[in-house]
């Protein structure tokens, strides 16, 4: 049987929308609320997570940072592997630039522990907890926080590994907006992110 957790509006242009910025600008994306007629931005929700090293995130944590952003689970038998590589590309390629650290959501917390979660990193090659962290902790909230960042989580029996997820890979900015986002799955559309995560380096 199949539970859609969340719903993403992609299509509903009330819910997510493109700020009118200059072509030089990356543009704001997200959710949005209309006040005096003007769209009001929303950063990424606050969030209280633990990292693979045991120790407590919050949203204030990576304010300051650029953050790379993907959802996945360990035992992930389709996308995620594509997305981990094309992450590792990300992780390579900013290695030593300080601003830009990598954030990996577990989707499946009752099995993706901390403990899972360290010997993961380890065993695909994470040397820098702090440049590269996988964060875990209450169910309900990594759900909220995928369907923030453009993202489906559908719980279902029927495919691989028992959920149905995108492979999208978010760039966040140094104040907790969403600028842009590419596809996991697809190494062409992560060469156009890592450009933007160039240009964003640039603008702050």
């Amino acid at each position: 049987m199949r539970y859609c957790l969340y719903v993403f509006y992609f299509f509903i242009p009330v819910l997510f929308a493109i700020s009118c910025q200059s072509a030089d600008s990356l543009p704001i994306l997200g959710p949005y609320e209309k006040v005096d007629g003007e769209k009001v931005f929303h950063p990424v929700r606050d969030f209280q997570l633990l990292n693979q090293d045991s120790l407590t995130v919050t949203e204030e944590t990576f304010l300051g940072k650029i953050r790379i952003v993907d959802f996945f689970f360990i035992s992930c038998p389709t996308i995620c592997p594509k997305v981990q590589a094309q992450m590792l590309k990300i992780q390579e390629r900013f290695s030593t630039e300080k601003e830009v650290v990598l954030i990996s959501h577990t989707i499946d917390p009752k099995r993706d522990d901390v403990t899972a979660l360290a010997k993961y990193a380890k065993n695909i090659g994470v040397e820098q907890t702090d440049k590269w962290q996988f964060l875990t902790g209450d169910r309900t909230l990594l759900y909220q926080l995928a369907d923030d960042h453009f993202n489906i989580v559908v719980e279902d029996s029927s495919v691989p590994g028992g959920f149905d997820h995108t492979g999208r890979i978010v760039l966040i900015d140094k104040k907790g907006f969403i600028r842009s986002f590419g596809n996991g799955t697809n190494p062409a559309s992560i060469d156009t992110l890592i450009q933007d995560i160039d240009q964003l380096l640039i603008q702050e």
